[in-house]
């Protein structure tokens, strides 16, 4: 058997990455080689006027290393985020994959986790309409482990070879590099237009979950079809999902948009300070298991990455959760140098022949070869493998190792033939499986239904969901300056469902005549929803308006009890600084009108005692009426009802008792501010009322 570390622990990754911390508190600062430097504040000169010499060697190392300081930014996906974690496997599943960290209820293996979006640079806003990345690696026993995936389980285009094509569409038309991290242009409706295939992913990008509210309320898919294989050979097909146990919620365009500008970092700042504040996301691992002998029993492809596999037909079993519990010490030296491959396998775990996935194999480690200068990223800390690495691999572009020994090949006898190879029962991808078939450019028939599954995902939406989906393609083909690619997605539209493709049309100036006979599917999934969210207050951001003379008793009740359901709460006043309190009290605000939006938060609420001073500031008015018409909860005690009346007309109940209105929670009388606390909680689990939409409305379209 092979030499391998056994037993590993979730702290063994770390103890790895803390291994190459380098703390600078209190040590003297030298040159790369660890001279001592004195002076790191002016050149060497010939007098204190003249020239700069060429021998200060401090200088030139300096400026040399600021000079060659970044690497080329990942092409697709450049623009990300990520923290460590740790995975728990629910049960033993060594019947289904021979895998080591699937092995044990409760083992757990440490993890690094990537998020991005897939079109902007890496400059470019967190809140963009785009695919997110959802990228795991797990640092097994038995190697380091990778899941690529997205946030959407369909794919654009069913191979490889089209790839190249598509990120050209999507990316800054090349005469202009305009528009950025969208695709709102010409160049990518042209192609979706005129490649059917892209219909399913399409619609998912149209659809909120384009635009998640956090990383940690969005969902990941493998997207591609594995085997999970057993001791015994025996393998079945799986397909991979993470479901969040955030749940999945999103922005409205709207909102979106305006974040992109308040707060460019919204997405990587809310889940460092998640993790910081000790709301650590989670989510489950399930997987989709179908036996071979039902492959080809579907009205859809197993293998095309274009299709999903509908959770009524084939469930999802869930195996273990992940919790990602600690950010990166040094962004660059983690996140940025993490490095990501579908073929970053471990024994128990294999490839299908879904084309886009071999593709994938050959383009991730080609690109990491140029990312981070050359074969040897996999010696990086955060790329290093917890189980131990022996081949005959040498040399190259920053090798780290020291490899002992006079031979670097295998067979040898100067070695004893050491490294020897594994047993074939306990190696990577040595499962037995019949490949045939002639050579050929060519595309399965079973792949050509472009059709159906848009169809059945737009089926599955609530009637909100199919607005936003509207709004979005109107925005999307209205940026658009040619009519024949307004006309050619609209043509597209229509063999997906009529009615979505009339109610586009009517606002992008095309026709629906051209399909206007195609008989669309009727098939609906559950599933595909985001409307029948549990509920979930941990983590959600809640707003608190308060000015001088505001009641500290309703305060410290409601803020009280949203703090111990793991709301984070943040205090917004018309100054920074202690607010005082109407006994006398003060409380630090951490914010201003100035420095904060509503945008940036979940909820609003607004104790008694203040609604005059707040009411006489615009912004303070604009803040609470903007979250309405985003569909937030908003809560308000006493006076402060005349500030919800005055931001957008609210009819303000007289009641003692709590008075709820689509999300909008009242009281009269702070008498019973216990169980005004505990109902406004649950109304920001809840999340948004989308009852009380009007975001459409701001647009004309209803």
């Amino acid at each position: 058997m092979a030499n391998r570390q056994t037993g590993t622990k979730p702290n063994a990754k770390i103890a790895q990455i803390d291994a190459a911390r380098v703390p600078h508190d209190g040590n003297v600062m030298t040159t790369d080689q660890g001279a001592v430097i004195a002076n790191d504040q002016e050149v060497q000169r010939a007098g204190s006027r003249g020239p700069a010499l060429l021998q200060d060697f401090v200088f030139r190392e300096k400026l040399t290393h600021f000079d060659h300081e970044r690497i080329p930014e990942r092409i697709v996906h450049a623009r990300g985020t990520g923290a460590h974690g740790v995975f728990t496997a629910y049960e033993d599943m060594s019947k289904l994959t021979k895998a080591a960290f699937l092995s044990a209820k409760g083992k757990e293996t440490p993890v690094f986790v990537r998020f991005s979006t897939v079109a902007g640079f890496r400059g470019s806003p967190d809140t963009v309409r785009d695919v997110r990345g959802f990228a795991v690696k797990f640092y097994t026993e038995e190697g380091n482990y990778d899941i690529v995936g997205n946030n959407m389980p369909v794919f654009f285009v069913q191979d490889a070879i089209k790839f190249p094509d598509l990120i050209h569409a999507l990316k800054p038309e090349p005469n202009n590099e305009i528009p950025q991290a969208q695709s709102a242009h010409d160049t990518f409706w042209d192609f979706v237009s005129s490649n059917h295939e892209c219909a399913h992913n399409m619609m998912w990008l149209m659809s909120d979950r384009a635009i998640p509210k956090s990383y940690r309320t969005m969902d990941g898919f493998g997207i591609h079809t594995f085997k999970f294989v057993n001791a015994k050979g025996e393998y079945k097909f799986v397909k991979l999902h993470w479901k969040s146990k955030q749940g999945v919620r999103s922005l409205i365009w709207d909102e979106a948009q305006k974040i992109a500008g308040k707060d460019p970092d919204f997405n990587r700042r809310d889940l460092w300070e998640s993790i910081e504040n000790g709301n650590y996301p989670e989510w489950e691992l399930g997987v989709q298991i179908l036996d071979p002998n039902d492959e080809f029993k579907f009205d859809f492809d197993i293998l095309d990455c274009t299709k999903l596999w509908p959770e009524e037909i084939i469930p999802v079993t869930p195996i273990g959760k992940l919790t990602l519990n600690r950010n990166v010490t040094n962004f660059f030296a983690e996140t940025e140098q993490v490095a990501f491959c579908p073929a970053n396998l471990v024994p128990g775990i294999e490839l299908s022949n879904d084309p886009m996935l071999q593709g994938r194999l050959f383009s991730y480690l080609d690109t990491q070869l140029s990312r981070l200068g050359g074969p040897n990223f996999h010696e990086l800390p955060i790329n290093k493998p917890v189980a131990a690495v022996n081949n005959n691999q040498r040399d190259g572009i920053h090798r780290m190792s020291v490899d002992e020994g006079v031979s670097a090949y295998f067979r040898n006898a100067l070695q004893h033939g050491q490294p020897h190879v594994a047993v074939k029962e306990s190696a990577l991808g040595e499962s037995v499986s019949e490949v045939n078939g002639c050579v050929i450019r060519d595309r399965a028939n079973s792949f050509l239904d472009f059709y159906t599954q848009p169809s059945m995902f737009y089926n599955s939406m609530s009637d909100y969901e199919k607005g936003h989906i509207v709004d979005a393609l109107r925005f999307e083909l209205g940026k658009c300056k040619n009519m024949n690619v307004r006309q050619a997605a609209v043509d597209l539209l229509a063999r997906i469902d009529g009615s979505l493709a009339r109610e586009v049309a009517a606002g992008c100036g095309a026709t629906t005549q051209a399909a206007a006979d195609f008989k669309a599917s009727k098939a609906r999934s559950c599933a595909l929803s985001m409307a029948n969210q549990p509920p979930c207050v941990k983590g959600e951001k809640v707003a608190v308006l308060i000015a001088d003379g505001f009641d500290k008793k309703c305060f410290d009740a409601v803020c009280g009890a949203l703090t111990a359901a793991g709301a984070d709460i943040k205090v917004i006043a018309p100054r920074q600084g202690g607010i005082k309190a109407k006994s006398g009290e003060n409380e630090d605000s951490a914010e201003t009108f100035a420095t904060a939006s509503s945008v940036l938060f979940d909820a609003v609420f607004v104790p008694c005692g203040c609604a005059e001073t707040l009411s006489g500031i615009y912004a303070a008015r604009e803040f609470v009426a903007e979250a309405y018409r985003h569909c937030k909860p908003v809560g308000a005690c006493g006076d402060a009802e005349k500030l919800l009346a005055d931001a957008f007309r609210a009819v303000v109940s007289t009641d003692a008792e709590c008075c709820e209105d689509k999300g909008v929670l009242t009281l009269a009388d702070c008498a019973g501010i216990g169980k005004f606390a505990e109902k406004f909680v649950a109304l920001v689990g809840a999340g948004r009322h989308f009852e009380r939409d009007q975001t459409r409305l701001l647009t004309g379209n209803k």
